[in-house]
């Protein structure tokens, strides 16, 4: 059994009581940013490549402490199909199933400024059939429009149509509203709660998604949905890289009050050494360590290691991102 499925089962047994955690890597960037998905080698500042990038999700695969590997479909067919990468690991493949408008970050595209639209590359089948996997992200923004959210569902609703008889299952990505103007709502964590209880409300079991996956917007927030409906299993995004104690931070943070997953993609990506960065990860997923003494440890380690800090510990100790979240 996969590990996905295994914490699954035992958090919808035991909704109050299983500490289980879900951690997933988000390496799917390919579908949003263009050449600068891969990233920057730290070592030597030169831009990665594409087989750099594949290359980091063999490792963190074969590390094992991940549950999920979100990639491309193109990257997913190469790793899931081609070489079997996942066929002895407790590690779930899946796809980025859709990608909207306001993830189309280009260089000097005017697209993530503009109201999302809704749109898919690739195809439930080909999800399942050319890139091998059961598993997809489905992403939706919604911008306090009627027609323009409306459309948004309407695509959401279209695509699990389409899955079911796929045999595609999915976890729902719910964004904040990229481009309101003056619809900006006042609590943008009461508003994403309401969108996605009413957005589910009419979608039976067997099309629900697995679990969620939203921005961090505070224990209120995140305390009222998981009230609410343990079932719905509520996930936090990592959101830009920051110090590596915002990131700490945040998983640990939205752990303790109710989030059962979290997706780190840029704060995986931008770490000095990703198998010790998701190492600490796991770790304060679990609860075996604190962030701080996280921070510390993963210091310590890039040390041994011989790899030189992004920035100092007394720097990268550090909340830079975490006012909006008190």
């Amino acid at each position: 059994m996969k590990s996905l499925d295994r914490k699954l089962a035992n958090i919808h047994a035991d909704p109050g009581g299983a500490r289980d955690f879900i951690l997933a890597d988000a390496k799917d960037a390919d579908m949003a940013l263009g050449l600068a998905a891969p990233g920057v080698d730290h070592a030597s500042g030169r831009p990665r490549s594409l087989a750099d990038y594949r290359d980091q999700m063999r490792e963190i695969t074969r590390q094992g402490l991940v549950d999920i590997m979100l990639m491309s479909v193109s990257t997913s067919e190469l790793l899931t199909v081609e070489e079997g990468l996942f066929e002895d690991s407790a590690v779930t493949p899946a796809v980025r199933a859709n990608d909207s408008t306001d993830i189309h970050l280009l260089a000097g595209a005017a697209y993530p400024g503009e109201p999302s639209l809704p749109f898919r590359t690739a195809t439930a089948a080909q999800a399942v059939q050319a890139a091998g996997a059961d598993l997809g992200l489905y992403s939706i923004t919604l911008n306090n429009d009627a027609a323009l959210d409306r459309a948004t569902l309407q695509a959401y609703r279209d695509f699990r149509l389409e899955a079911e008889p796929q045999g595609l299952r999915h976890f729902l990505e719910v964004f904040d509203p990229n481009a309101p103007g003056a619809r900006m709502p006042a609590d943008l964590g009461r508003f994403l709660d309401d969108a996605i209880v009413r957005a589910l409300a009419g979608v039976p079991r067997a099309a629900r998604p697995l679990f969620l996956k939203l921005p961090y917007h505070g224990p209120r927030a995140m305390e009222q949905l998981a009230a609410y409906d343990p079932h719905l299993v509520p996930g936090v995004l990592g959101g830009s890289a920051g110090t590596t104690h915002d990131a700490f931070h945040l998983l640990q943070d939205a752990r303790r009050h109710g989030a059962r997953a979290a997706l780190f993609g840029r704060k995986i990506n931008a770490s000095e050494h990703q198998l010790t960065f998701v190492q600490h990860l796991r770790a304060i997923a679990d609860g075996e360590l604190e962030a701080a003494e996280a921070v510390r440890s993963y210091h310590a380690d890039l040390e041994r290691l011989g790899i030189a800090p992004r920035l100092p510990l007394v720097d990268d100790l550090q909340l830079t991102e975490t006012q909006h979240h008190e």
